[in-house]
């Protein structure tokens, strides 16, 4: 499956998990590796750029923490990022430089590339978003399946066995998704698509389109 490789849903040079993501094929294959990833290069982070908080958690010292945020490490909050009232980060999380998680945003092992916008209350777990991605107010990921059975990624033609039973979606760069959508477990967003609102999307979303239902997925003018 071309269109679900990470060398064609993100571009690497806007995350500091860069060195984490290269070394695998599919984006899912690194959510069991981002904890271990965060408290690695946690202690190397430059310290004119980022302080250590608490343990295991480092903030850019020019991101912008609202007081009633919550951040449980392992967390890594790149420069100029703004977490805003009531956010709550729960672990294995890394918010790129000028990421924004807003109001009751809920985030858990997830990568959020540069300049993401999870803005209003939304849910976003094992999950990786590229760069200038945006999920509208109310969207979700929903990150395990009804039966807990593990999550298997398809298109029309193929499908790959993930081994996970956790796997939220992987959203590529420059995705916009509507307000009140659900990402099922296992979706893949090729970049720069758009997701209408109030959506109920599964399985591979073709890059450069836009999703108006299972059945009507067109081709973005």
């Amino acid at each position: 499956m071309e269109e679900c490789k990470i060398k064609n849903l993100y571009n690497l040079e806007e995350t500091i998990a860069k060195e984490l993501l290269e070394n695998y094929i599919y984006p899912w294959e690194a959510l069991p590796e981002i904890n271990e990833f965060i408290l690695k290069i946690g202690p190397t982070l430059n310290k004119e750029i980022y302080e250590q908080k608490e343990e295991n958690i480092w903030i850019a010292k020019t991101a912008e923490i609202t007081p009633t945020a919550y951040i449980k490490g392992p967390a890594i909050i790149g420069e100029n990022a703004e977490i805003r009232h009531c956010a709550f980060i729960r672990g294995k999380v890394i918010v790129g430089n000028g990421a924004v998680v807003g109001n009751s945003t809920e985030l858990k092992n997830v990568i959020l590339f540069n300049k993401v916008q999870v803005p209003h209350y939304n849910y976003v777990g094992d999950s990786i978003l590229g760069y200038k991605s945006h999920m509208g107010a109310g969207s979700i990921t929903s990150n395990v399946k009804s039966d807990k059975k593990l999550v298997i990624v398809k298109n029309e033609t193929e499908s790959i066995e993930t081994g996970l039973k956790k796997f939220g979606a992987m959203i590529g760069d420059g995705v916009e998704v509507g307000c009140g959508s659900v990402l099922n477990p296992g979706t893949v967003v090729g970049k720069n698509t758009n997701i209408y609102p109030l959506s109920s999307v599964r399985g591979v979303v073709p890059e450069n389109s836009v999703y108006k239902n299972k059945n009507e997925i067109v081709d973005k003018i």
